[in-house]
């Protein structure tokens, strides 16, 4: 092997060794539980039926113009107030280990990482819900992810919720995308909103899938979907109600839908599976386009050098001239095949 074989040989394998990855992106209410998170203990905790809640809930944003997801957090500092009950931390969590899953939701976390492995895919699982932070938490599914983006609290030095510290709505769900995509991942991260060229993305937006239940996900299933990506509506198996995903399909903003089952021989599992393996392939052609371009780059560069000198020829010292001359030389020297 020959010194420009070797040094080919060297960066192909470098190109090829840079695994690709890969974001699954998921809502978490009636998404992969089948009902708000609130509902299950927080809001019961308290003594008070769950339509009482969100029935003064939506009359507070209604009655003051105000964000939906800050009403029903100002609501449950309200009520606990009212009833003496303390809002820390880790009551969220506890509450949090009680949140009813879809089926098969506790493996596939596991089984789509497995099966991206294969395809030479790293895989990473991302919460993007309007949902509380601190609940999600505490589920027996937080640890799949690689981050979890939803509304929280700022808490007292004692831990005790006082006032919110982010809310995530249908809108600026969005934001986190970017996030992800560009791999600023920190909540206050500003450098998201720079410009990024395709290249330099950490997971690019056509490797992104997002998973949604409802109307509040379109800008996020739009988004994705827009550059190149996938979105997937989700609906309960048991009240089989696909109105919303019916519509969602016919107004371009999903890829698929299928109900919210995620055991092994689901139709959501066929269907990620298969975007695994068209994210595989692409990726697997970018690859080899890198590996071409490496040369091709060269012998670019070694004709723009020429034209420069073809353009100046009198107005090039002797020393400019020699230095060109070498770097072509250079180029050439590491250029395979007959370019003449």
């Amino acid at each position: 092997m020959n010194k420009r074989e070797e040094l080919y040989s060297k960066i192909n394998a470098d190109i090829r060794a840079q695994k690709p990855r890969m974001a699954i992106c998921y809502d978490f209410d009636k998404t992969l539980s089948p009902d708000d998170m609130q509902t299950f203990t927080l809001i019961p905790s308290f003594g008070i039926d769950k339509d009482e809640f969100w029935g003064s809930s939506n009359k507070l944003a209604k009655d003051n113009l105000m964000d939906n997801n800050l009403a029903w957090m100002h609501e449950l500092i309200r009520y606990s107030e009212f009833k003496s009950k303390s809002l820390k931390r880790e009551y969220f969590r506890e509450t949090g280990a009680d949140i009813k899953l879809y089926r098969g939701v506790k493996t596939w976390f596991k089984r789509m990482n497995d099966y991206a492995e294969k395809k030479g895919i790293e895989l990473e699982h991302y919460i993007i819900s309007s949902g509380l932070k601190e609940i999600i938490e505490g589920s027996e599914i937080a640890a799949n992810f690689k981050r979890i983006y939803a509304s929280t609290y700022l808490y007292s030095a004692d831990g005790v919720a006082k006032w919110p510290a982010q809310a995530i709505n249908y809108t600026n769900k969005t934001q986190f995308i970017f996030c992800i995509a560009k791999g600023f991942l920190e909540e206050y991260d500003e450098r998201v909103n720079d410009s990024m060229p395709e290249e330099k993305l950490r997971i690019p937006y056509e490797n992104i899938v997002y998973i949604g239940d409802s109307a509040t996900d379109i800008p996020c299933m739009r988004l994705v979907k827009s550059k190149g990506g996938y979105s997937i509506g989700v609906f309960d198996p048991v009240k089989d109600n696909r109105s919303k995903v019916y519509q969602l399909f016919n107004d371009g903003r999903l890829s698929f839908y299928a109900p919210a089952d995620y055991s092994s021989n689901s139709e959501i599992s066929k269907f990620m599976k298969q975007i695994i393996d068209e994210i595989s392939a692409k990726e697997s052609i970018k690859t080899e386009c890198k590996i071409l371009k490496q040369p091709a780059e060269a012998f670019k560069m070694k004709k723009s050098i020429e034209d420069i000198s073809k353009a100046y020829p009198g107005k090039m010292s002797a020393k400019e001239k020699r230095e060109l001359n070498s770097l072509t030389e250079a180029l050439e020297s590491v250029i395979p095949g007959n370019i003449e």
